[in-house]
């Protein structure tokens, strides 16, 4: 089931999320033990000795279904503490490390940027989005919201694995 046309997703009321908890956003509805697994795999403790406990949220509803980066994009966008939305998409359920596709919610979109005074930006754009490990998830949040990475850092490293997925550091 998709939204209807026109119609623009909203995140469920009643949403709590605190600044340290990533969000996850289900956008296939294809296969429920390839999405177990992934939350399974969210709710490990993290860190280099386990030692941080997992802090996420999950949005599971079937109004997002088939759901566009666009979309989650656009419904994410008053949240001013997050800088990163991770989705569980139809690739997420088909891939054998479950990756889901981070998007950062502060990309900006530069086609339109004049190139007398912008060709650097033109010509080598900021990324919108990677995939990763749902174990890497909490790292990835945690370092963009505390400002100890940013989004580029680690989507250059998730372009040097052979897989182009992100794992834990």
């Amino acid at each position: 089931m998709t939204a209807p046309e026109g119609s623009a997703r909203t995140l469920p009321e009643g949403l709590e999320r605190d600044t340290f908890d990533a969000l996850v956003i289900r956008t296939d509805f294809g296969d429920d033990a390839a999405w177990d697994t992934v939350v399974g795999e969210l709710r490990q403790p993290w860190g280099p000795e386990g030692e941080f406990p997992s802090a996420f949220q999950v949005v599971d509803a079937p109004a997002w279904a088939g759901a566009t980066a666009d979309e989650v994009l656009a419904a994410v966008g008053g949240d001013e503490y997050l800088s990163v939305v991770f989705l569980a998409d139809a690739h997420t359920m088909r891939s054998p490390v479950r990756a889901l596709l981070a998007l950062t919610t502060l990309w900006e979109d530069e086609t339109g940027l004049d190139p007398v005074y912008y060709q650097e930006l033109i010509d080598s754009p900021e990324p919108r989005d990677f995939r990763t490990v749902p174990g890497a998830v909490h790292g990835i949040h945690v370092n963009l919201t505390l400002g100890n990475m940013d989004f580029a850092e680690f989507a250059t490293s998730a372009a040097t694995e052979p897989d182009r997925t992100l794992r834990p550091f």
